[in-house]
């Protein structure tokens, strides 16, 4: 296990600390201006070029209308290049998820078989420490990500021609969960309602709005939820 801190007992089933739990904010505090909610967030999403293109995806800003409120103070790290540097290969799980990594039961390999799972491990204790250094209460993950991955995952390398997917959670997730800290992913627009909803208690969610696992891609993947 990847960091010895954290009790040996620890279940590897961390669906109440997942946007699939029946009440994914269990737990999350009402936040104030003078007390913010303190998110974390994958770099990507708060625009950091630290994607393995040395692009954020176009994913920086879609989060702003939650991560701009006064009651929101909002940190960013990401694992991948912590570990790996920008631009870099393209990093993938293969032989099980997250948790499977921190318990040695899989690898993470880039699409040429070279194996990054040491130095991913050492990605993803850094962002706990970050994590911990800055208090964070939850995280917004980037899904897909064999470090961030927080729904599905690639089963693995996912520049093959016929791509596979894994229901499961990156490397750096499993740690934070295992650690105690909540994790969505930015697909998860229902949970993601919801707390902006808390962070801004006039706000009326969208009562459309599903996470990743209602919607009919990961339904047809691999069927109801496992929680």
């Amino acid at each position: 296990m990847a960091d010895a801190t954290v009790p040996k007992t620890m279940k590897r089933s961390h669906s109440l600390l997942l946007a699939h739990a029946a009440t994914p904010l269990a737990g999350i505090r009402d936040p104030s201006e003078s007390d913010p909610l303190r998110i974390l967030l994958s770099g990507c999403l708060a625009g950091l070029n630290c994607g393995v293109d040395g692009t954020d995806y176009g994913m920086g800003g879609m989060l702003t209308s939650l991560t701009s409120l006064p009651t929101a103070a909002c940190v960013s790290f990401c694992p991948e290049d912590h570990a790996l540097g920008t631009p870099r290969a393209m990093p993938d799980i293969h032989g099980g998820d997250g948790f499977d990594v921190l318990d040695g039961r899989a690898r993470i390999l880039d699409q040429h078989g070279d194996d990054l799972t040491a130095a991913m491990l050492k990605g993803a204790e850094a962002m706990l420490d970050f994590a911990r250094g800055h208090g964070a209460e939850i995280a917004i993950l980037t899904d897909m990500s064999a470090a961030c991955g927080s729904q599905v995952i690639s089963d693995g390398c996912r520049l093959k021609e016929e791509r596979r997917y894994r229901a499961g959670v990156g490397v750096a997730t499993a740690l934070l969960l295992r650690a105690g800290i909540p994790a969505v992913a930015q697909r998860d627009h229902r949970t993601l309602e919801l707390l902006r909803q808390k962070l801004d208690p006039g706000f009326v969610p969208d009562g459309s709005a599903r996470d990743h696992h209602e919607g009919d891609w990961y339904r047809d993947h691999f069927g109801e939820p496992l929680v």
